[in-house]
């Protein structure tokens, strides 16, 4: 019987063109690598859809398989699963390894044959699980490990000019997606059905700009009514009814960089209990993207939001953080948590970083008002500001429709 290998290099066909050029591949590894050599790291183990994306430009899918990118000071390499073929070498930067599943860990020994035993092995401590820990430790045998994903995320946070042109376009298809709701919008559509208005649009608009580009998880989350009052909540088959709150949220992914448009709306009528609120949140969404400044902190800009709408006795009614980073971003893998607009998060807004700005309220069933109001725009820091990259208009003139 032949024996089966371990691993392989299946490189079918030609590289793909991937989402950046070769030179901000090399910059971004060019980072990693001063990371490790800070922290005395020989080689890196990168296991998250986020950071094998941004050094490498492959997202895999994972369906329960594990994925990896080893870096050390002279090799890039991913590490994919047999089922994805050449599928991952011709979707990454530098080369690949593909394992086989004729026995259990051979992963494991795919990442060995790069990284060798008894080295300073960096990890990410937020992603690696205690099952795979283990198994790094028996089969590398590291001298010691350390954990990189603190660094990694903060060289992330800082944008590319390619990255903020990407993002740039994203808000753009957004907008897109955001005009095909509004039209889709009318008493006894379905959630479902302007979700798809939406969705259908965006993903018609990456093919045209991106016709290189691989084309995956782009949606829309439209809620309305009861619905409104979670940012995530998925969409229903609920039929809108008149004087309906809405949630518009269109959410384009391009190569793994997500970007996002949410509007409050209403069916055909707003009530007064309802402007008030609504008005009384578009003014602090003008209020915090007048904040977002190089020198200023996330802290300080979500303290002077939360005073803007304490003294409107409105702040109990919020729910969640003001905004949050944009880049290697998706539903799937979360985002940069070290800027985030939190009373807990001290990083100061510098030229290059790409924030959102997005209050929410939430009024309960019952209260006058009832639902979820949100508005969210993109926006870049520049040396003196910001640039606010969305275009869709936001509040009650534009956006009471159907």
């Amino acid at each position: 019987m032949t024996a089966r290998p371990e691993m392989y290099r299946f490189h079918n066909g030609e590289k793909a063109k991937l989402p950046f050029a070769e030179i901000e591949y090399e910059a971004r590894l060019k980072g990693l690598r001063q990371i490790m050599e800070d922290a005395g790291a020989q080689a890196v183990v990168l296991t998250s859809m986020h950071n094998i994306a941004y050094y490498s430009g492959f997202l895999y899918c994972a369906f329960g398989r594990p994925y990896g990118l080893v870096v050390t000071d002279s090799d890039c390499v991913t590490i994919s699963a047999g089922i994805d073929a050449g599928q991952p070498w011709r979707r990454c930067h530098g080369d690949n390894i593909t394992y086989t599943d004729w026995q259990r860990d051979n992963f494991w020994r795919a990442i060995l044959s790069v990284t060798g035993e008894n080295k300073v092995v960096g990890y990410e401590g937020d992603h690696l699980t205690l099952q795979q820990r283990d198994k790094l430790e028996d089969f590398l045998k590291p001298l010691t490990m350390v954990d990189v994903a603190p660094a990694t995320m903060r060289q992330r946070l800082w944008k590319s000019s390619a990255e903020i042109a990407l993002i740039r376009e994203g808000a753009r298809v957004a907008d897109v997606g955001g005009y095909a709701i509004r039209d889709a919008v009318k008493v006894g559509a379905r959630e479902i059905d302007v979700a798809m208005a939406g969705r259908d649009a965006m993903e018609l608009e990456i093919a045209k700009g991106f016709p290189d580009a691989e084309y995956r998880d782009t949606w829309v989350w439209f809620q309305s009514g009861l619905n409104t009052d979670g940012a995530h909540n998925p969409v229903t088959a609920r039929k809108l009814e008149r004087g309906d709150i809405l949630s518009l949220n269109t959410f384009p992914m391009i190569s793994g960089y997500y970007t996002a448009l949410e509007r409050t709306m209403f069916v055909g009528e707003v009530d007064d209990a309802s402007l008030r609120i609504w008005e009384a949140n578009v003014a602090a969404h003008e209020y915090g993207m007048s904040l977002l400044k190089p020198g200023t902190s996330c802290a300080e800009v979500t303290h002077a939001i939360n005073a803007f709408f304490e003294e409107r006795d409105l702040l109990q009614y919020r729910t969640f953080g003001y905004g949050h980073s944009f880049g290697v971003l998706s539903h799937y893998y979360g985002r940069e948590a070290g800027l985030e607009l939190r009373e807990d998060i001290d990083t100061i807004l510098q030229p290059g970083m790409v924030i959102s700005m997005e209050p929410m309220l939430t009024i309960a069933e019952g209260q006058p008002g009832a639902g979820g109001y949100r508005e969210h725009d993109i926006l870049v820091i520049t040396e003196d500001g910001n640039e606010n990259i969305t275009g869709y208009p936001y509040g009650p003139e534009f956006n009471v429709v159907g």
